[in-house]
């Protein structure tokens, strides 16, 4: 049997979807309003799907708990500037990583993947942990996907092309390329190709 057609998987995603489902923040996509964080761990899933059709259920569970109930700690309940940035981000990634647990847990997920699904939270292995890699293939597409452009107006270019760089760091070959095919507009496109040359 496929593990998605297994009944905990099932209720696994239902859980994180009904808990990504109170975001109070939302955006607007295909003509739909959705709740923020429910619509980026649905885009999280149609990535991994996407470039990588093979990907373990581990990877299954982490992309809809990535950043799981996001909202309930804001940016800035952290002081400004890149330290408070750090320490919310790293804050973050614990706080999805019990929540996730907690939730595997509760409809019969063991140790090994409760492990397996935390450690792709923590982000731990990156470049040489595949399942981490492919989730943050499927973070950065979703971010140029869906959030890059709303940046565009409220950061100077210097502060944009840095923040391109380091997105592009993290990805792999098959990130890049699904990148490059991005529907960008063209403002957007250049300031790619400023960061990439």
């Amino acid at each position: 049997m496929n593990f998605k057609e297994d009944q905990r998987f099932q209720e696994a995603i239902a859980a994180f979807d009904s808990l990504n489902s109170k975001d109070p923040n939302t955006v607007e996509a295909g003509g739909q309003t959705l709740p923020k964080e429910l619509h980026d761990s649905l885009a999280m899933t149609r990535w991994i799907e996407k470039l990588y059709p093979d990907a373990d259920e581990a990877v299954h569970l982490a992309a809809r708990c990535q950043h799981l109930c996001r909202w309930e700690v804001p940016r800035n309940s952290y002081p400004e500037g890149r330290t408070g940035y750090l320490k919310w981000r790293t804050d973050l990634k614990k706080i999805h990583a019990e929540q996730s647990s907690q939730v595997l847990r509760s409809v019969g997920y063991g140790d090994e993947m409760i492990e397996a699904v935390q450690a792709i939270n923590l982000k731990q292995g990156l470049k040489t942990n595949e399942d981490v890699q492919q989730i943050e293939d499927a973070l950065c597409l979703v971010f140029l996907e869906s959030q890059f452009e709303g940046y565009l107006d409220k950061w100077e270019e210097a502060k944009v092309i840095g923040i391109l760089q380091k997105t592009w760091a993290k990805m792999s070959d098959r990130g890049h390329e699904a990148a490059l095919q991005l529907p960008l507009s063209d403002r957007a496109l250049a300031l790619v190709k400023k960061a990439l040359a």
